[in-house]
């Protein structure tokens, strides 16, 4: 069984070597010595080293650089250094790139077995802390989603209890809300999970040849047509199709397209005869067909009939507390792809998350963490990583809209008038202004009574 610390000893003088391994500390320890700096990468990675000690008496330049690439590769590697003594501008030096302690020469072994004690309780409360991680996974996400606020739970249990039974379901929402992670849970979930799942974009057709994809067509019905071509209703049959941005499809492909879906059978262009399709129908849209039935741009029947249950994604301003979810997931992803270890974001970058309205929703976040984590560093996301639009937003968030040279207020005055700004821009909603605050809603609570605010519990 592997031990829970091993430990590299990247000095030139063997005897600590030779005293640890006479100690009790080898009783707990696994412990490998060596000498050249130039191997030290090597070993630690051959050997599954978390703890190193540097011995910085020869070449402290050197010794230093080795610190702060050891730590890039991995933040989660404990260093420790050793020495003759140092002043304190040099050891804080170490300390704020990265080393855990500074151990003076000549190293008593109670300092060592102290030190070691510390990282190996750490250690433990990290296995904890990821075995408690590993459950919240399993609680937040589902089917490739993610999320822990009240909207997205209720669209969980929705999945799964339609993807059984669905005949339509129409996915509304802004643009890169995730309709199309939506459509694929549903069919991971369905009974079809073993079929391919066929998704049309009909933004992307143009109009005159949307039927003609839909439902293919026979050699000769139009010119250019030198072959029969199977559309894509045939394709599925048996299975589940998608069609994204629903609302585009002209009105004379919607009679055809209603046909479809209540007697499972059309016709290709050219053909006289009508072929039978057993076929599961998922639409999205990000246009509100409500208006367009109104404005005669879509065919009531057809809404009704793809409306037969229908899944609404908020926006993400509407879901803060899935922030910080989608930005762990999504790092998790996009390292591995990189190759590049970018664990999370500042604090500074948190709160304007928090506070962005994010008008592209989760495309907008995942694309502003794809070019932050090229761009980056370091191990984390911070503000100068990001692009300038969202900087220029936080410098905004500065301004505040009730504030002027010919009108200075009281610290108080400041607050209560942003607070009520906030629970404006809220619609009343507490939750959404504590966490744009970064306050309880407790604390929030107390200053809207203090301040006489009015509110609606």
């Amino acid at each position: 069984m592997q031990k829970q610390i091993r430990l590299l000893l990247l000095i030139e003088d063997f005897s600590l070597y030779d005293l640890l391994m006479k100690s009790s500390i080898a009783d707990n320890c696994e412990i490998f010595f060596l000498e050249k700096i130039k191997d030290a990468s090597t070993s630690i990675k051959a050997n599954n080293i978390n703890v190193v000690i540097i011995d910085i008496d020869r070449n402290k330049g050197e010794r230093f650089n080795l610190l702060k690439n050891l730590k890039k590769s991995d933040r989660l590697l404990n260093v420790i250094i050793t020495g003759q003594p140092l002043g304190t501008n040099d050891v804080m030096e170490f300390i704020n790139h990265g080393a855990l302690g500074y151990l003076e020469k000549p190293v008593k072994l109670e300092e060592i077995e102290k030190i070691l004690e510390k990282i190996a309780e750490k250690s433990k409360l990290r296995q904890e802390t990821y075995k408690l991680e590993k459950k919240l996974e399993k609680k937040y996400y589902f089917e490739g989603m993610v999320g822990k606020s009240p909207h997205m739970y209720e669209i969980f249990s929705l999945l799964e209890t339609i993807a059984p039974y669905f005949s339509t379901v129409l996915i509304t929402g802004e643009t890169g809300t995730g309709k199309e992670l939506v459509t694929k849970a549903i069919h991971n979930l369905s009974p079809f999970k073993n079929k391919d799942l066929v998704v049309c974009d009909t933004a992307s057709i143009p109009e005159n040849l949307v039927e003609s994809e839909l439902f293919g067509y026979m050699r000769g019905a139009f010119t250019g047509a030198d072959r029969n071509k199977r559309g894509l209703f045939e394709e599925a049959n048996d299975g589940i199709i998608f069609l994204d941005e629903i609302g585009e499809i002209p009105l004379t492909t919607q009679a055809k397209l209603l046909r479809v879906l209540e007697s499972g059978q059309f016709r290709p262009l050219g053909s006289n005869q009508n072929i039978q399709v057993n076929i599961r129908v998922i639409a999205a849209t990000n246009r509100d067909l409500k208006e367009y039935v109104k404005s005669g741009k879509f065919r009531q029947d057809l809404y009704h009939r793809l409306n037969r249950v229908e899944i609404h994604l908020p926006p993400l301003r509407e879901k803060p507390e899935d922030i910080s979810l989608l930005i762990r997931h999504m790092l998790n992803i996009m390292s591995k792809k990189m190759d590049k270890q970018v664990y999370g974001v500042s604090r500074d970058v948190q709160k304007l998350f928090q506070k962005y309205d994010w008008p592209g929703n989760i495309r907008e976040l995942e694309n502003v963490l794809e070019r932050a984590s090229i761009l980056t560093k370091k191990t984390f996301i911070d503000l100068v990583d990001l692009p300038k639009d969202l900087l220029d937003y936080s410098k905004s968030k500065l301004k505040l809209p009730f504030f002027s040279r010919e009108n200075l207020a009281t610290l108080d005055e400041m607050e209560k008038e942003y607070i009520s700004f906030l629970l404006k821009k809220t619609e009343n909603n507490l939750r959404k202004t504590a966490i744009v605050l970064d306050i309880s809603r407790t604390t929030l609570y107390n200053k809207l009574k203090r301040y006489d605010i009015p509110f609606r519990e």
